[in-house]
């Protein structure tokens, strides 16, 4: 196939691209400055904020469209930037796949400590979006009615994504080198549904070929994982000895910024069984405490929603 994505070189982005380019696909990146890729690999130049573009660059050989592009935080601008995309598919047939995030559905499962801790919810839970994600569900709705233009749109949404020193784990590892100890926001029984970023790639590029029109689907490979056991783990990846304490949720607003803190302090237990059970999908990397303390050099983030995958969840 030959993909047109968004969001290419993003954390997410990149693991979505190598695996699909081993798929056999052919990956047509959507950017603003063609210079950063070399002359041979295609390009399509545009702006998620410029709806012109976005139209222009699905082309009648485009087979299908990922957007793994981080939101712009303005509900207008991206519902502008849906309309395009998928107004360009309408009558084909054709794949365009949404990348989403957990953080829709609100806090979700009794608090209570455990990585099988409260009932899992799953893609038919009703959503009750976090500011930080507060217009995402009329975004997700918006490109699911496309399925009525005949286009074979599907709305996956990642739990917390992990893997290769990146993510918000990325981000507590720099935390816990600044402070000489691992930091959690919010209760030590506050849970976190996750995915390493290698098997939510598989997932996407499963999702191009296999998933029917209108399918909501969970890239979620871990339902409930224990922050105060991250934030353990990433104080052994900073160096420490595996030490951890609360980070009162006030306090961290004050450097990440409230809407960001509140959702470090959202406890959510997520199903993602639909995956496995409609697509095969089999996720086989690391737990993510495995693979923080199998790490001894982090990638410092500094920019929570990059560090996040585009805020995912």
């Amino acid at each position: 196939m030959k993909v047109l994505v968004l969001g290419s070189t993003g954390y997410v982005g990149s693991a979505v691209v190598r695996r699909l380019t081993a798929d056999g696909h052919q990956v047509v990146h959507f950017v603003r400055d063609a210079g950063r890729f070399a002359p041979e690999v295609p390009v399509r130049v545009g702006d998620l904020a410029d709806p012109a573009s976005l139209r222009a660059a699905v082309t009648d050989d485009i087979d299908a469209v990922l957007n793994l592009a981080t939101p712009t935080g303005d509900e207008t601008v991206d519902a502008a930037a849906a309309d395009a995309l998928t107004g360009e598919l309408h009558g084909s047939g054709r794949a365009f796949v949404y990348a989403s995030g957990v953080w829709v559905l609100g806090a979700t499962g009794a608090e209570t400590a455990g990585e099988a801790a409260g009932e899992a919810a799953d893609e038919d839970a009703p959503v009750n979006a976090i500011p930080i994600v507060g217009y995402r569900p009329r975004i997700e709705q918006r490109i699911l009615a496309g399925t009525g233009n005949e286009v074979r749109a599907v709305v996956v949404r990642p739990g917390i994504v992990y893997g290769h020193g990146g993510g918000i784990p990325g981000l507590m590892t720099g935390w816990a080198r600044e402070h000489g100890t691992g930091r959690y926001v919010g209760s030590a029984a506050t849970c976190w549904p996750m995915v390493h970023v290698d098997d939510l790639a598989d997932l996407f590029a499963l999702t191009l070929t296999k998933a029917e029109a209108g399918s909501v689907l969970h890239g979620v490979a871990h339902r409930a994982v224990p922050v105060a056991a991250l934030a353990a783990a990433a104080d052994v990846a900073a160096g420490g000895t595996g030490r951890a304490e609360p980070w009162a949720v006030e306090r961290a607003a004050e450097v990440v910024g409230a809407p960001f803190a509140e959702a470090l302090a959202l406890h959510q237990v997520v199903s993602g069984r639909r995956a496995v059970t409609e697509l095969g999908w089999r996720p086989v990397r690391p737990h993510p405490l495995t693979d923080l303390t199998a790490l001894t050099v982090l990638t410092n983030l500094t920019d929570p929603v990059d560090a996040a995958g585009g805020d995912r969840g």
